[in-house]
């Protein structure tokens, strides 16, 4: 059995496909793992969404997840972290454990940027949540956090605009504000930024560190796996892509977000 719990699948879900960043960081660095991914495409931005409306998003995902007896469930949205983590952590309670992409980055910039100056973008929702604010506030670190809401990136991202010079002048605008001036590192605070991560570290030249979400969040996910001794020794199946509304150009955009075609499977979230 315990063998058995090893080998269940994990279960990642996000507002959209950007989450495949994420996804795509913990095949690389767990490669053992077998992925259950969920992107609600039909609701997406949560980034402008109500609390109460992404918690009930949430919830029936994770009937979905846990149906497919994922043994730990990761919502992979900023979002959505803010919004329905612990309500999610009650609700599936002992069948599957649920972390979010939030902890770990905090987490991260504790340990190494105590008494320093941290630059966070992201979305409204994200940004106006204050939870960034408040767990930072927690560590007891000294860090003065700057946020700044960017919401054109995730949309111009999914669209395609990025590496252009449409993107540069975006960039340049969010990033010269004076609210992010003095800046040591900066927190991409939305699954969609990496894939801008080397033009923000252009504009940075170098003075800035450049956080990468995805890659702190799937070394956490590691590092929490072996430490509770739940990683897979073997991959056993294939990975599975749902979405709740089915798009021709989400299916051409996986490719952006996960560095490789898949084939996305249509589930309503509600009938």
């Amino acid at each position: 059995m315990i063998q058995d719990k090893k080998e269940r699948p994990i279960g990642i879900f996000d507002s959209g496909i950007g989450g495949l960043t994420v996804a795509q960081a913990i095949i690389n660095v767990l490669p053992n793992e077998r992925l259950i991914y969920f992107g609600d495409t039909a609701h997406l931005p949560y980034g402008d969404k109500s609390t109460a409306a992404i918690q009930s998003y949430a919830v029936k995902i994770c009937d979905l997840l846990i149906k497919q007896h994922c043994k730990l469930i990761l919502i992979a949205c900023n979002s959505a972290s803010a919004a329905a983590y612990e309500l999610v952590k009650e609700y599936v309670g002992s069948k599957a454990k649920v972390l979010n992409v939030i902890d770990p980055i905090v987490q991260h910039i504790g340990q190494t940027y105590p008494n320093k100056t941290i630059g966070l973008i992201g979305t409204k929702q994200t940004v106006n949540s204050n939870v960034y604010r408040k767990k930072v506030d927690e560590l007891d670190a000294a860090i003065n956090l700057k946020s700044h809401a960017t919401p054109l990136l995730a949309a111009m991202i999914e669209e395609g605009f990025f590496n252009d010079s449409i993107s540069e002048s975006v960039i340049h605008t969010y990033l010269s504000d004076p609210g992010l001036e003095g800046i040591e590192a900066l927190i991409l605070g939305c699954t969609h930024y990496p894939l801008i991560k080397k033009q923000i570290e252009n504009f940075y030249e170098g003075e800035v560190d450049v956080l990468d979400a995805s890659q702190i969040v799937a070394q956490h996910v590691k590092a929490y796996l072996e430490q509770l001794d739940m990683a897979s020794e073997k991959l056993v199946g294939d990975h599975k892509f749902y979405v709740s509304d089915f798009t021709r150009s989400f299916e051409e955009s996986t490719r952006i977000f996960f560095k490789r075609q898949v084939h996305l499977e249509h589930y309503p979230l509600w009938e």
